[in-house]
């Protein structure tokens, strides 16, 4: 549920990157962080467990404009992707406004990738959401790698609904824009018919 802080007039709203272990997480984060303004983005924070780490920083997009003369500010948030890090899954996706769903192309990830989606959904229902009614974008990360799935199987694996997708290589910043800005064009939509 999105935060509105009525002395700066903003909104804040909070999109969480969910997916397995090493898909591309932290890297899509990274390389949107590398790439925003330093005027529009906060600090960059990273919680480091013993096999991974978790994100978080905001920043304020110019180009997505104003609802109602609020500016609008996300905070952007990665998950731990290991199973045995669920209570922190649950954690960071408490009031969560929209979520990418990171996949792993590689072929022997897509057990990992169907669980960790699984995973999500389930998270998600416990918090009163419901996936499909979520904003909700998939990227199939690590098209780069020669042992990628054919983009179509991991579609009728990952995304039977049709929600927005896109193919990506979070390490050159291909489709990591793209991904951020489908997500966030859905959550501002969201938001919009709700003050309309």
């Amino acid at each position: 549920m999105s935060f509105i802080n009525y002395s700066s007039r903003e909104i804040n709203c909070k999109i969480v990157y969910y997916g397995p272990g090493l898909c591309g997480k932290t890297t899509n984060l990274q390389w949107i962080y590398s790439k925003t303004n330093p005027d529009l983005k906060g600090k960059m924070i990273s919680l480091a467990t013993e096999t991974e780490r978790t994100l978080f920083f905001d920043f304020l997009p110019l180009a997505l404009g104003e609802i109602r003369g609020f500016k609008t500010r996300f905070h952007l948030y990665t998950v731990p992707g290991q199973v045995f890090y669920d209570a922190s899954r649950k954690l960071i996706l408490k009031g969560v406004d929209g979520v990418v769903f990171v996949a792993d192309s590689q072929i022997e990830r897509m057990e990992a990738n169907v669980e960790s989606l699984e995973n999500l959904r389930l998270n998600l229902a416990e918090q009163g959401h419901d996936m499909d009614e979520t904003p909700c974008v998939i990227q199939y990360n690590k098209r780069d790698l020669p042992n990628a799935a054919p983009v179509e199987e991991m579609k009728k694996l990952l995304n039977p609904k049709g929600m927005p997708d896109f193919e990506a290589c979070a390490a050159d910043g291909r489709g990591v824009f793209e991904t951020l800005k489908a997500v966030a064009r859905s959550v501002l939509r969201d938001l919009k018919q709700m003050s309309g």
